[in-house]
């Protein structure tokens, strides 16, 4: 076994394989950029190496810099981790040739899957069934347009390098295929390198099923099942579940062979995953799944599996590359239980999932196990005040469960999500929480359109009660702070001589100004007037952010946290985010009206659909916007004349830049 590997990568996965290589006794290099020089798994390692810049091309791309890390500490091997240089055969190449050892399938089999269109083509020679479509070289917009055609829409553009929905375009129609088109080639272009595309034919309900494959240097090739990532949104997964719901398992026997015929066609080595896209328009059956690609490397949602198999896939990576045949075999296996993982992102879900960025003032997670098995797990990558950056995916955390039956373990998920505390960004927690509430997911009945279909419901929120603005303005009074000294007078908040104390708190939140008159009623209770809420709250105890209030007779938890000019209350699973109100702020009239483009985050533009002097209908598109490897289209919030654009292709913007500006609406 090895003494020391390097860790090529940064965030949850590097230390994830830290954990594991330390509790088998090998040390761990990191490798962090100028943005992560204080991150969570530089922490965590026995050493670090800096490696260039913050932008991926400057340091964690950088083979040449990863492999003269890897050689002045002493590390023998290389965990790639995934993502980067994970499925590069170059970079495998060089660092074979630098005596390393690479944690992973050799070069020749990474090239063999690494294109979508020759992997296809060498699954057919082997026998794996692949979907209908076109998988050639040709890239003419006008030739890929026929061939859309002939195949039939709906139709899926796909990056044929690469993955994680990156490159991916759905086009039912004709007339969107060529924007399309262009779009899915400058994102695979930013994301791989590599523009070309291929064409598929659309599974009108697709469930996207993935086996998980292991292999040795022996021979031996097994597989440990399936997971179900059929709950995506812009074609990324969100939640994942093994087994798959409505498995039978013939067709379950079918697809593990299918798997194993597809890695030992190249001989793989290694951690693996064969996915598929299976026809969930009725019963799964054997002939109704088909090869969608193989992602050469460990997944991000690996955590299920090892649920229900008791495996730790990173220690199996170790001993296969150290040259161990695998421990197990196919007979060995067996499933235990049902798990579920909830990716926990930085994001903004009613605004189109985009990417969100801040810091986390506030971070906490129930009773849970890190990389390890047990009923709870957290996979998590960062800590409380570290900061969200544009420069890297903006996952916060992996939460696992594991249960005995799929109700258990779906019940866990959601009390599991409901404890989770994040405050500093936006995140897509309420919706993580909505999908495993979501009754069709409940049953099982999944597919790839759930999310989209149902988008509107899983992003509806409740109204706010009104204890929770009145809460936040206590707060901001300091009701909750907890006395600094024995003087009575202390307790005494809001106390006055002649008649009842009051205060005046003004709130913003989602940009509402919200003005709460708090009237003291002595004892602890307290009556919160606005313009349209009024009631009357008795705090019953409150501790280092817990309360317990009393509300017309029935009594309800919260938790609050503040910071300098902000005040989060998480109750009843939701978190509401509050900002005092700043009288010399000044409104962003013209954006709030529509009359403006603001960029909702940095990033690279990369089209302007529009020229100025150019009559735009709301919800046109306006800019294209790159940022975290996924291109986000800014719109026209309104009817109207472009007045000025104010970028060009290829600039660099930052987060609030104007963009573009519309003439003033008349009147």
């Amino acid at each position: 076994m090895f003494a020391k590997i390097l860790i090529a990568n940064r965030g949850e996965i590097a230390c994830r394989v830290i954990a594991t290589a330390h509790r088998m006794g090998t040390k761990t290099v990191a490798v962090y950029s100028d943005a992560d020089a204080g991150a969570k798994h530089v922490s965590l390692a026995n050493e670090a190496v800096h490696i260039g810049g913050s932008a991926v091309s400057e340091s964690y791309l950088r083979g040449d810099a990863v492999i003269a890390a890897a050689l002045r500490t002493g590390a023998e091997a290389i965990h790639p981790g995934y993502g980067f240089l994970s499925e590069n055969p170059e970079f495998v190449e060089a660092v074979e040739a630098a005596g390393l050892v690479f944690i992973g399938p050799p070069a020749s089999a990474i090239r063999a899957m690494g294109l979508k269109d020759a992997a296809k083509a060498l699954m057919i020679k082997a026998g794996v069934p692949v979907v209908p479509g076109y998988h050639g070289a040709g890239q003419d917009p006008d030739f890929l347009a026929a061939e859309a055609a002939s195949i039939g829409y709906p139709v899926l553009i796909k990056a044929r390098a690469g993955g994680g929905g990156k490159g991916m375009r759905l086009v039912e129609h004709p007339s969107g295929f060529r924007d399309a088109l262009a779009s899915a080639q400058r994102e695979a272009r930013s994301s791989f390198g590599d523009p070309a595309c291929l064409i598929e034919k659309y599974v009108t309900r697709p469930r996207h099923i993935e086996i998980q494959v292991f292999g040795d240097a022996h021979g031996n090739v097994i597989h440990l099942f399936e997971r179900d990532c059929s709950l995506q949104r812009r074609h990324q997964k969100v939640i994942e579940e093994a087994p798959a719901p409505d498995m039978p398992t013939h067709v379950r026997a079918a697809m593990g062979r299918a798997a194993v015929e597809a890695a030992k066609a190249i001989g793989y080595r290694g951690a693996g995953t064969v996915e598929f896209i299976v026809d969930g328009s009725g019963p799964l059956r054997e002939d109704g799944f088909w090869f969608m690609e193989m992602n050469t490397r460990l997944q991000v949602e690996h955590p299920v599996s090892e649920a229900i198999t008791g495996l730790d896939f990173v220690e199996l990576q170790l001993r296969i590359a150290a040259g161990e045949p695998l421990p197990v075999r196919q007979e060995d296996i067996r499933i235990d239980g049902w798990a579920f993982e909830a990716r926990l992102y930085a994001e903004d879900v009613p605004k189109g999932f985009l990417p969100a960025t801040g810091t986390l003032e506030h971070l906490s997670f129930p009773p849970s196990a890190a990389f390890s098995r047990g009923s709870v797990r957290v996979d998590c990558g960062v800590r409380e005040g570290d900061r969200i950056t544009p420069w890297y995916d903006p996952m916060i955390a992996k939460v696992i469960v594991h249960g005995a039956s799929r109700a258990a373990a779906l019940n866990l998920l959601v009390a599991t999500l409901s404890e989770v505390r994040v405050a500093g960004t936006t995140t897509n927690l309420e919706f993580l929480t909505a999908l495993a509430r979501h009754p069709g997911f409940a049953a099982g009945k999944v597919d790839t359109g759930l999310i989209a279909r149902d988008l509107a419901a899983l992003t509806a929120r409740p109204a706010m009660p009104a204890s929770v603005p009145a809460l936040a303005a206590l707060a901001a009074l300091g009701a909750f702070n907890n006395p600094r000294g024995s003087d009575p007078w202390e307790l005494l908040t809001g106390w006055r001589a002649w008649s009842e104390g009051e205060d005046f708190v003004t709130l913003t939140f989602s940009g509402e100004e919200i003005s709460q008159r708090i009237v003291h009623l002595g004892a602890g209770r307290f009556r919160a007037i606005s313009d349209d809420r009024d009631c009357t709250l008795t705090i019953v105890q409150s501790h280092a952010g817990s309360v317990l209030f009393d509300i017309d007779g029935l009594r309800s938890k919260a938790e609050i946290v503040t910071g300098s000019g902000w005040i989060s209350v998480f109750h009843d699973g939701l978190a509401y985010d509050f900002d005092l109100f700043d009288d010399l702020a000044v409104a962003e009239g013209d954006h709030a009206s529509g009359d403006s483009v603001i960029a909702p985050m940095p990033g690279l533009v990369t089209a302007v659909r529009t020229v100025n002097g150019a009559s735009v209908r709301k919800g046109d598109p306006l800019i294209v916007l790159e940022a975290m490897k996924m291109e986000h289209t800014l719109t026209a919030l309104r009817d109207g004349v472009v007045g000025e654009v104010l970028v060009a292709e290829r600039d660099q913007v930052t987060d609030g830049m104007l963009l573009l500006r519309l003439e003033p609406q008349d009147g």
